[in-house]
């Protein structure tokens, strides 16, 4: 029985909730000068507080509200385990090292340095729980709390078209039900599908969190929970760090029975701190080595020179890994460049890395190889497309193997570009 529903007083189911007291059992071993303390009240009322406890907790064991409500088979966990869904976070290698993408039923944090990714991750991950079954998705919707303020509609709906785009160009379907499906996928049914809180408190962040169990019961095609991030509040409004691990562990412990009961996806960003280790000071994961422990599985963001990189730090069923990924304008992993005028088979090489500069800048470097061999002389043009900005610039090409190579330097990356211009090419090898 949950806290929520005791018949107590709205300030004092306030009180106890916001002190971390979130179900019976974490009452149940309290004193009354402990209680007075925790919630600044008098003994007397933490007397009568805890004697309610106790008297609903004996009608629960002893009328039909059992608390254990029987056993399951590891069998029945193993065949369970066949049919768990995954969420594509539109990189190959990432979900090739999780298995398929995020897994339902389960809580993955996912944390790191700043720019390196983790709202723009949480984005992703929002539209592409909507992807329809038809197209390999879940068909899904999701939730969003944005503890930061860090959420923009612009680059969910940007985010959006890429995904529809990408659904799209890889359709097998015939061409009358294709236009049919595409038809019915429009960015803006994607910015419907996605519920959207924003925190400004961490007793707002504990409240919501007990009130996600009656939101998804209304709501049943739920698929996905992002908490963005799960520590803003907690680092800045605590001075007591026992009572911030007491009330941490009681969100924890909900998001996991949230996540079982409703098979979804729960995703906790989460930043990082500075940790005194062994002689030195390194980085961290916040909110300390107790709710390391809280999440299912954990993934680490890290920079490795000028590329991000997916670590997993830890998982019951997946080994540890790393598998690189990028940031791009239209979201998922790639940037547009084309050769126009240029069959496939004669492109070599193609080279294109990007440098994260700052948190909004970003300088991209891209080069092809064309082989001509004897067909004498081409007239090619390369575009180059990102965020929604487009620019061509063509050049001929003689005979042998010629380099086409350029780059672009993109000021206020995650808004349409102006004022990006491309040095002139070809350039011989």
């Amino acid at each position: 029985m949950e806290v929520a529903d005791l018949p107590l007083s709205p300030s004092q189911r306030a009180k106890l909730i916001s002190a971390g007291y979130t179900t019976l059992s974490s009452l149940s071993a309290l004193s009354p000068p402990h209680l007075a303390c925790d919630l600044n009240i008098s003994e007397y009322e933490a007397l009568e507080i805890l004697r309610m406890v106790a008297s609903q907790s004996s009608k629960t064991f002893g009328g039909t509200k059992a608390i254990v409500v029987g056993a399951q088979t590891a069998w029945d966990m193993l065949h369970e385990e066949n049919f768990i869904t995954r969420i594509t976070t539109s990189c190959a290698e990432l979900d090739n090292i999780l298995g398929g993408g995020i897994s339902c039923k389960e809580v993955t944090e996912i944390g790191g340095v700043p720019g390196i990714g983790k709202t723009q991750l949480g984005i992703q991950l929002a539209v592409n729980v909507q992807i329809p079954v038809d197209y390999g998705g879940l068909a899904g919707k999701a939730i969003y709390v944005d503890t930061e303020g860090s959420f923009l509609p612009e680059r969910v709906f940007q985010i959006a078209e890429a995904c529809i785009k990408d659904m799209v160009e890889n359709s097998h379907f015939r061409r009358k039900d294709f236009q049919t499906c595409q038809d019915k996928l429009q960015p803006n049914a994607f910015l419907e599908n996605i519920f959207y809180f924003r925190i400004c408190s961490y007793t707002e962040q504990v409240a919501l969190i007990n009130y996600l169990d009656k939101f998804i019961s209304e709501h049943k095609d739920v698929k996905i929970v992002i908490v963005d991030s799960v520590t803003f509040h907690f680092r800045q409004d605590f001075d007591d760090l026992a009572l911030r691990t007491r009330v941490l562990g009681g969100l924890a412990l909900k998001l996991m029975k949230v996540a079982q009961k409703f098979s979804l996806a729960v995703v906790l960003l989460n930043q990082v701190t500075t940790k005194f280790s062994e002689g030195s000071v390194c980085l961290a994961l916040a909110l300390g080595d107790s709710w390391s422990h809280a999440c299912t599985n954990r993934i680490i963001l890290y920079w490795d020179g000028n590329e991000r990189y997916a670590y997993i730090d830890k998982s019951p069923s997946l080994r540890s890994a790393s598998a690189p990924y990028s940031i791009c304008g239209q979201g998922g992993n790639q940037i547009s460049f084309t050769l126009q005028s240029c069959p496939e088979e004669l492109i070599d090489q193609q080279d294109i890395t990007i440098q994260q500069l700052g948190e909004k800048d970003i300088y991209v470097n891209y080069r092809f190889n064309v082989i001509t061999g004897n067909l004498g002389q081409l007239n090619l043009v390369l575009a180059c497309q990102f965020e929604g900005w487009r620019e061509e610039q063509g050049g001929s090409v003689g005979q042998g193997t010629t380099a086409m190579r350029s780059s672009a330097h993109c000021s206020n990356a995650g808004s349409p570009l102006v004022g990006v211009r491309l040095p002139t090419f070809p350039a011989s090898v």
